[in-house]
């Protein structure tokens, strides 16, 4: 017999289970065409705060934003569709268990029924239970006032109001403000939530029981169903070297805590700032090395948001089950405008005749200039970037010539060469688009720069450590190289306050450029909406597709069913392992998926809600497993 008291929960509704506070945005809807409408909705919403705060008494604060308010019925009509819109986005998530759980959520608001009661109905929440003002009208349809004789409208309404209900249980209450806080501080709720979804208010959230970041958080404190199997505001996720906000907007609509840091950060730095975070999203410069490794206790996934993966231990990341997803495509357009804009630049001579216009000299001349029609372009690495380049050179007149290790398709009327050496001294402007592994490093040396035609144009747009500078600095020096563009080096400042120092620094017909092949508003953003999505993917599914060292997979929705995540070290019979231990659990297997490469396993299986937790454990304690983790 279950002898546990009834739960009950009290949710409050502005800023709350809406984004927003209901009457700030009727003011802003109501007095938008009025005179001095800014400073009337700015005056309202300041009122609010101080009340939301303990600042001011909540029936001052009341009295107050009703007499700036100067709305009509229409407006509401306005209002509630907005507000339908405006629903706290881990509410909209949990659904479900407002429907299941109706009879024991209150919402008791010190907003108005005639907006509050369309919203919350929706999502299942009884009209009964809903507590809250009412607005007064005249005979036209104005808001006149309110009814002033509801418990609501006075000092510690909610407190009253909850006496009166004389609910019998344990009392729960999730809010954001001081007259949630005031039901707690009366005796009359074992524990007061502080609700941050939306607004943290440090003097709110200082008294409360607990911080809920979101609903999900609140549901894993109380053991309450939820939709999902651990609160996302639990799940740390640290964002380096100023990634786009686009990112960090991605996750935190999903309920990740976010933090951002603007600059790289030392591998020390790392090993310190990267405990508790499950996700890392990185550029360039910081590296995910053995000892960073050693310091990520709960680890999940890195997202490079960048090309690049070289600054990543994606061996020693799959050894730990940690996932790496990059963005092999979003800014390749970027990268190749700039490297045909800085060819007809340094064809042109260009950056020696602006430098002189700035000194004042006046130098009109067509010697050494020249059209890059019919020129002869040299790409080193024929990858995303190389053959992309090589499309958009061929369709303005350059012959285009590539070399790469590996055999690809050539693009248009693209030459493949034999050899490097074979393009090197054919081609009029050579241009590397190669990746960062350790093989690559100088990759052109001093021999190489002399096994070029005289007056080349050079390119590197992809690596810092792919070439010798000392050697191409000689090879400007004599004329060589008659014009460079470089955008990347073997040492790079971490921040954009740093000093940049390089030998190549003050020479002739040469860009020099910040690393910015790919910093286009429109790359950044690209990526900034790729990777985060491919990293949600996983979380929520387990989908593994577009990883740069887990085995590939691309996992249907689950529908009523519970998934079961395996990582193991690819030794055989661990699928029989597993299927072996649901068997003797009595579990049934609704779907299941395998894919492996020479170091881990990657099994998926979908199985009925319903099964004992020692099934758990059991998988859990298969030998060789590296990581396993349960999705609902």
């Amino acid at each position: 017999m279950n002898t546990s008291p009834q739960k009950y929960i009290i949710i409050d509704f502005d800023s709350t289970f809406t984004k927003v506070e209901g009457l700030d945005e009727l003011s802003a809807i109501a007095l938008k065409d009025q005179p001095e409408a800014q400073e009337n909705v700015a005056k309202i919403r300041e009122i609010t705060n101080l009340g939301m705060q303990g600042k001011i008494d909540f029936a001052d604060s009341l009295r107050q934003r009703i007499n700036l308010l100067h709305a009509h019925q229409n407006h509401l009509t306005i209002l509630v569709e907005h507000l339908h819109e405006r629903v706290s986005d881990s509410f909209q998530r949990n659904k479900a268990f407002l429907e299941k759980f109706s009879d024991q959520i209150y919402i008791i608001s010190s907003g108005f029924k005639e907006f509050i009661l369309p919203i919350v109905t929706a999502y299942g929440i009884k009209a009964e239970n809903v507590y809250a003002n009412t607005f007064t009208f005249d005979a036209q349809g104005n808001i006149t006032g309110y009814e002033e004789s509801n418990i609501l409208t006075q000092d510690k309404g909610k407190v009253k109001l909850l006496k009166e209900l004389k609910l019998q249980g344990d009392v729960y209450v999730i809010g954001d403000g001081y007259t949630d806080y005031e039901i707690r501080e009366a005796g009359l709720a074992n524990k007061f939530f502080a609700f941050t979804e939306n607004v943290a208010r440090d003097g709110i959230s200082e008294k409360a029981d607990h911080i809920t970041p979101s609903l999900e958080e609140f549901l894993y404190v109380n053991q309450l169903p939820m939709p999902v199997s651990y609160p996302k505001s639990r799940i740390n996720v640290l964002l380096l070297e100023n990634i786009h906000p686009q990112a960090a907007a991605i996750f935190r609509k999903e309920g990740y805590n976010v933090e951002c840091v603007k600059g790289a950060l030392s591998e020390a730095e790392l090993c310190e700032k990267i405990q508790n975070v499950s996700i890392l999203g990185l550029r360039s410069k910081s590296k995910v090395t053995p000892k960073v490794l050693e310091h990520a206790n709960r680890l999940m996934l890195v997202g490079a948001f960048c090309i690049g993966t070289n600054q990543i231990d994606l061996e020693g990341c799959l050894e730990k089950g940690v996932v790496v997803f990059n963005a092999p495509y979003s800014n390749t357009r970027s990268v190749v405008e700039l490297a045909i804009g800085q060819m007809i630049m340094l064809m042109r001579n260009i950056p020696d005749v602006s430098s002189q216009m700035h000194q004042g000299i006046w130098n009109k001349s067509a010697s050494n200039s020249n059209e890059i029609r019919g020129k002869k372009l040299g790409i080193i690495g024929y990858g995303n970037i190389g053959a992309q380049l090589s499309v958009l050179a061929e369709s303005i007149g350059i012959e285009v010539y590539y070399y790469d290790i590996i055999e690809k398709l050539a693009l248009g009327n693209a030459k493949k060469c034999e050899s490097l050496e074979e393009l090197l001294s054919i081609s009029d402007i050579v241009s590397l688009h190669i990746d960062g592994r350790e093989t690559n490093k100088n990759i052109l040396r001093k021999e190489h720069f002399e096994m070029m035609k005289e007056g080349v144009i050079f390119i590197n747009l992809s690596r810092g450590f792919v070439v010798d500078i000392e050697a191409l600095k000689e090879a400007i020096e004599q004329g060589k190289v008659r014009g460079a563009s470089i955008d990347v080096f073997p040492k790079e400042p971490k921040t954009n306050d740093d000093p940049f120092e390089s030998p190549l620094r003050g020479l002739p017909n040469l860009i020099l450029t910040p690393h910015i092949g790919g910093s286009t508003q429109e790359a950044q953003e690209n990526i900034a909406n790729f990777v985060p999505n491919r990293i949600i993917g996983y979380v929520n599914k387990g989908d593994t597709y577009g990883s740069v060292n887990f085995p590939n997979l691309q996992l249907p929705e689950q529908s009523n069913a519970h998934r079961l995540i395996h990582v193991h070290h690819n030794v055989s019979g661990i699928l029989a392992k597993i299927n072996q231990i649901l068997a003797q659990n009595e579990v049934n297997i609704l779907g299941q998926y395998l894919k492996t490469n020479e170091k881990v396993g990657y099994v998926i299986t979908d199985i009925d809600k319903a099964y004992q937790k020692q099934v758990i454990q059991e998988l859990k304690s298969i030998k060789h497993t590296i990581k396993f983790r349960i999705l609902y």
